[in-house]
């Protein structure tokens, strides 16, 4: 079961120093209940690897990365009861529910919720969040709607994969398309991620910089191909279709190899939780013009390692990038200065160490 699963994890992984491979020495449950792909899956596969090696630690769910040990439900038959207690931390509502069952049922869990939202919630998600035992918000935005005690943990990336490449003409050169540097922006194409808005101020920027080529990361869900064949259409009526492209969902290797490729990164959400492709972008030393959304005015310094802008508006867009495209060495040292502030506040042992902190508090 548990151990069985970690045995097996272990002949291939050795950064997780679990001593005691039994279920009585857990002391994480890492859920992970979503099937489909998200912003919060992702960020919860970054830090769960370190927590692993500062707790012992398993998976549960879909999406497990390579670092922390498997867990089927099957195996949280051998908790039932026990003396000890096993930290559960949820990151969605469904999360939150099946530990207050299980907790209800016998299992000896203590529930920590890590809320990345920035809006009221809703009477469920309240009622859910006042039954935790320790609540974590990922800005301080994000604490001013919990209603409780929450402590406030950024979110961090490894700043050792999401790396700026030794030569990025040379990354970019190897994508195979025109120009000599990319812009981008990543996510699921859709209106909340503002995929239009990059898309017009590209329609007005790529004719007058013929250097960019514009790369827009991420999927086309099937409920969002109305959007998408409109941006499509607009990009063909401005002539741009071997300029402004539409990769589609890649994998994470692939991802990262176009963070490298970016010499600016343009975060057009109209509104996140958190917005890891920020850090993301910065760590791989990218310039960036980012709209007030997430936690984009707590991550950014205006002016310095970043342009902020308002959500949701193309002609701010524009007026920030020009700027930038115009002068590629002015973002170059942008980027530099970027990678070196979440070098130094943003990091993954960061984040790691304060969620840690969270957990002993319980334990």
């Amino acid at each position: 079961m548990i151990n069985v699963a970690y045995r097996n994890w272990r002949e291939t992984e050795t950064c997780v120093p679990i001593e005691n491979e039994s279920a009585d020495d857990l002391q994480l449950i890492v859920p992970n209940l979503h099937r489909r792909y998200s912003g919060v899956t992702a960020t919860n596969r970054m830090v769960a690897p370190k927590l692993a090696g500062m707790l012992r630690a398993a998976w549960l769910g879909s999406h497990r990365p390579d670092g922390i040990a498997a867990m089927g439900f099957r195996d949280l038959m051998f908790l039932w009861r026990r003396a000890t207690p096993v930290i559960w931390h949820a990151r969605r509502n469904d999360e939150m529910i099946a530990g207050l069952v299980l907790r209800a049922l016998g299992w000896p869990l203590k529930l920590v919720f890590t809320s990345a939202a920035q809006r009221h919630h809703t009477w469920l998600t309240r009622w859910l969040i006042r039954n935790m035992d320790a609540i974590i918000a990922t800005s301080p935005l994000s604490a001013s709607y919990l209603k409780r005690e929450a402590t406030v943990v950024m979110h961090g990336v490894d700043t050792d994969s999401y790396a700026p490449p030794a030569d990025r003409a040379a990354a970019f050169a190897e994508s195979g398309l025109p120009g000599r540097y990319a812009i981008g922006c990543f996510g699921r194409v859709r209106a909340q991620k503002g995929s239009d808005v990059f898309v017009d101020a590209m329609c007005k920027l790529l004719p007058r910089y013929p250097d960019f080529t514009a790369v827009i990361v991420g999927a086309v869900v099937p409920e969002q191909q109305a959007f998408a064949n409109d941006l499509k259409r607009r990009i063909a009526a401005a002539g741009l279709q071997s300029r402004i492209i539409i990769t589609g969902e890649l994998d994470i290797e692939d991802v990262v190899r176009w963070y490298r490729r970016l010499t600016i990164y343009a975060f057009t959400s109209r509104n996140e939780g958190f917005g890891l492709t920020l850090i993301e972008a910065m760590s791989a030393g990218a310039a960036l013009v980012a709209s007030c959304a997430g936690a984009a005015k707590f991550v950014v310094e205006d002016g310095v390692t970043g342009v902020l802008t308002p959500s949701g508006d193309a002609d701010a867009l524009v007026a920030a990038l020009e700027p930038l495209m115009r002068d590629p060495a002015a973002a170059s040292a942008m980027g530099a200065r970027a990678r070196a502030r979440v070098v130094d506040k943003f990091s993954l042992d960061a984040e790691a160490n304060a969620i840690a902190a969270v957990y002993r508090t319980l334990l």
